[in-house]
């Protein structure tokens, strides 16, 4: 018995989230969550992401071995395997192809995250990963190196990426993330009529809102 149903119901459920959204297609987009600390539940591959239940979701080892061998697994796998591996401090990635946010990534991922006090204190400065093959082991290493610098990443011509302490946290990034894309097109092209002027977060206000985000302690 693989077990794990908890934590495997959790990730259908957000699976199914992510869809209703309409912040990934149908085969589109992958979750990962930790369930403890040998292995992590992870989405299917060639299976309708919107109607995922408990037992369609893999179990699956840190050194790879597949607990549930009539699932085939994500082809993103690598990516979530070595994304929790090295970054011990999260226990959620989600994969996505949200259509604003991704639309930026092949412009150079520059989604304005100044605009609102929360897009700012949430996502900072997204980190931007050049484009490597899906699936493959270059772009596993590329996701764990952007890890480094930052919770969300956008995938050059891919989708993007977050990563949380739940599956709650990382959602709420990536629909954070799409949100500042939608208002990053929307005050552009209202700027761009000539009766607007955008007004975005001073360096000052940035700074305040990180003094709050990561208090210095005396």
């Amino acid at each position: 018995m693989i077990g794990f149903g908890r934590e495997r119901s959790e990730v259908a459920a957000m699976m199914s989230r992510l869809y209703s959204c309409r912040l990934t297609t149908t085969s589109g987009g992958n979750i990962s969550l930790r369930v403890d600390g040998d292995k992590f539940c992870i989405t299917p591959s060639k299976l309708d992401k919107a109607n995922l239940d408990k037992d369609q979701i893999a179990v699956v080892g840190f050194d790879g071995t597949n607990y549930t061998p009539a699932l085939a697994l994500s082809i993103e796998s690598e990516m979530h395997r070595r994304s929790l591996l090295h970054r011990q401090d999260i226990n959620a990635v989600i994969h996505a192809h949200p259509c604003h946010a991704s639309a930026f990534t092949a412009l150079g991922g520059n989604i304005n995250t100044k605009l609102l006090a929360e897009s700012w204190y949430l996502l900072e400065e997204p980190v931007f990963a050049p484009y490597r093959v899906m699936g493959s082991v270059q772009l596993a290493d590329t996701i764990v190196a952007c890890l480094k610098q930052s919770n969300v990443i956008l995938m050059e011509n891919h989708g993007v990426l977050a990563v949380g302490k739940t599956l709650l946290e990382a959602f709420d990034l990536l629909e954070v993330l799409e949100n500042a894309a939608r208002m990053t097109m929307i005050v552009h092209t209202m700027e761009a009529t000539g009766k607007y002027h955008v007004s975005a977060l001073s360096d000052e206000r940035c700074a305040e809102l990180m003094a709050i985000k990561h208090p210095v302690t005396p």
